[in-house]
């Protein structure tokens, strides 16, 4: 059986603190490729690896806009143009009966986009990863804290990468092999 190349290490923390501690380390010595991985979220390690939720909001406010106009033009063209119906003298173009489906089709598009944009921003659906299978990973879904340095980064060698991340004060240092 081969040997797959190194895909970089990985140190595990049992408590969020060491985790934040170690990635403030990793970005004051220089590695601009590393991942942090938690059971929950923690703010101070997302904020110093710029994890920022932001755009969401952005996508969520714009595709509600587009839905709204987009329901409200088309309320207002099937009415006006299609299919009018004079309705006890009202006018056809009566925008308070649009704002019922205007207001849930912008809803509906601003949950979508947010949805969408998340998956996409986050990479996501991401079956498989290499950091998967690293030892002990399992139980970042539990209890541990993780933070893989890339082999990718530019100050990547293996054994210094590995001396920086003991002297962290890990409970492990484990090598993640790529697929």
């Amino acid at each position: 059986m081969t040997q797959h190349p190194a895909f970089g290490l990985m140190a595990e923390f049992d408590d969020p603190e060491p985790l934040t501690a170690a990635v403030r380390a990793a970005r004051e010595a220089g590695w601009r490729r590393l991942e942090a991985y938690s059971p929950f979220p923690v703010p101070e390690a997302a904020e110093l690896l710029g994890v920022s939720a932001a755009p969401i909001g952005f996508i969520a406010l714009g595709a509600g806009a587009v839905g709204a106009v987009l329901a409200a033009g088309t309320a207002w063209y099937v009415s006006v143009h299609v299919y009018p119906v004079n309705v006890g003298g009202r006018p056809l173009n009566a925008w308070p009966a649009f704002m019922p489906t205007t207001y849930l089709v912008a809803i509906l598009w601003a949950c979508a986009a947010a949805l969408l944009g998340m998956l996409a921003l986050n990479g996501l659906p991401r079956l498989n990863h290499p950091a998967f299978f690293a030892r002990g990973f399992h139980r970042v879904s539990e209890d541990r804290f993780c933070l893989f340095l890339s082999a990718e980064d530019p100050l990547y060698d293996p054994e210094s990468t590995a001396r920086f991340l003991r002297g962290l004060s890990p409970l492990r240092v484990s090598e993640v092999r790529g697929a």
